[in-house]
């Protein structure tokens, strides 16, 4: 079979490839602010790694005029399911500013209407109901009860652009050039048991905290399951969005360190956890017990990010890449270290993390927490 006729047989080139997906974050540890050209970039440079069902990019630091409010983007598959939600956001919210998202034509399929608001939650609402609680409710009923509504990034002073098409393709049809942040994660996704479509797509997000992922869940019923007693409603169609809430549960409204957070998500194994010296072993089998439920079990690289902290997550045995690198003031994570060495040839250090050790930069921290299998001496 030559190329034509296998581009007759499957133009969007949906043929499954595990390994596939692309991700990659890039951070200053300053808090400086920079374009999209270095993310962009990188990610475009793992071409081959997606196949055109997904790309996207979230975005911290990039309303400073607005950083106060939240930013909601949502994305309306009908006209009725827009006016549902302007309903629902004028009951829980002041609505300051709203538009339709600044776009243009670029090679995306089929674009849904996007629309941004930023808003605040109203003060008559519950006094036991903090702000953020509000806003998480809203998201799940506009998520549930319209329709065809989305929202696909919901924190304050930052943002998340995601849809159908490669990354770069993604990025020329938000226009992102016109963006600057401190903190860029971004995906190109190659779907494997879930549908490209604009929802499924990364970032996922919820709050200020998003997901990038390269692999699969299998565990994603039981974890869909656990989430949903938490007021968590799984409506992307796409295994990832669990890790996302996941995230939001376990180190926003239960605070616990991404150090105990990893050990639940990539838990160690039962025989690591047996042979651990007695006190470590007593709140390794504790934590197992406890969140069982949101172990996330399959093959998995991950890069979450919320304000202040970049986060690099693989599965314990690390059946997906992750690589790490520092320059100066720069944090990188990638799937390859090829994109990172396209925007920074020369680097201070670059290393592989090992198997459910989380690597961790922080704003204001040089200290970069995170194991490592090889380390390359500064040059």
């Amino acid at each position: 079979m030559n190329e034509l006729d296998n581009k007759f047989i499957n133009p969007f080139n949906q043929d499954k490839d595990f390994a596939g997906c692309s991700i990659f974050g890039m951070m200053s540890l300053e808090g400086k602010r920079f374009s999209s050209e270095d993310p962009i970039k990188a990610i475009s440079n793992m071409h081959d790694r997606s196949n055109g069902l997904g790309g996207g990019f979230a975005v911290y630091g990039i309303y400073p005029d607005f950083k106060d409010y939240y930013a909601l983007h949502i994305m309306y598959l009908s006209k009725d399911a827009k006016e549902k939600t302007d309903r629902v956001l004028a009951s829980c919210f002041n609505i300051i500013y709203d538009e339709e998202m600044q776009t243009k034509a670029a090679k995306v399929v089929d674009p849904p209407l996007l629309w941004r608001y930023f808003v605040e939650p109203k003060k008559r609402r519950s006094p036991n109901l903090p702000e953020d609680e509000c806003v998480i409710q809203a998201v799940m009923r506009i998520n549930t009860e319209t329709g065809k509504a989305f929202v696909f990034s919901s924190g304050k002073d930052m943002g998340v652009f995601k849809g159908v098409g490669y990354p770069e393709d993604i990025a020329e049809y938000f226009c992102l050039e016109d963006y600057y942040g401190y903190l860029w994660s971004c995906h190109g996704r190659f779907p494997t048991n879930t549908p490209g479509w604009w929802g499924g797509a990364h970032p996922f997000n919820i709050l200020d905290w998003t997901v990038v992922h390269n692999g699969e869940l299998s565990s994603y019923g039981i974890n869909r399951r656990y989430l949903e007693m938490y007021g968590y409603k799984c409506t992307l169609q796409t295994d990832t969005e669990v890790l996302a809430y996941a995230v939001d549960l376990l180190m926003r409204r239960q605070r616990l360190p991404i150090e105990v957070v990893s050990q639940i998500l990539a838990a160690p194994f039962w025989s690591e956890i047996d042979s651990a010296e007695p006190k470590r072993c007593n709140v390794l089998r504790a934590l197992r017990q406890t969140y069982g439920s949101l172990l996330m079990n399959g093959p998995f690289s991950v890069i979450v990010a919320h304000h202040g902290e970049m986060i690099g997550l693989t599965d314990r045995v690390k059946l997906r890449p992750l690589i790490a690198a520092t320059r100066g003031n720069m944090l990188y994570l990638s799937s390859e270290e090829a994109a990172i060495r396209l925007v920074s040839p020369q680097l201070d250090k670059l290393w592989a993390p090992r198997g459910g050790e989380p690597v961790i930069g922080r704003v204001g921290d040089k200290k970069i927490v995170g194991s490592a299998v090889k380390v390359e001496e500064p040059q």
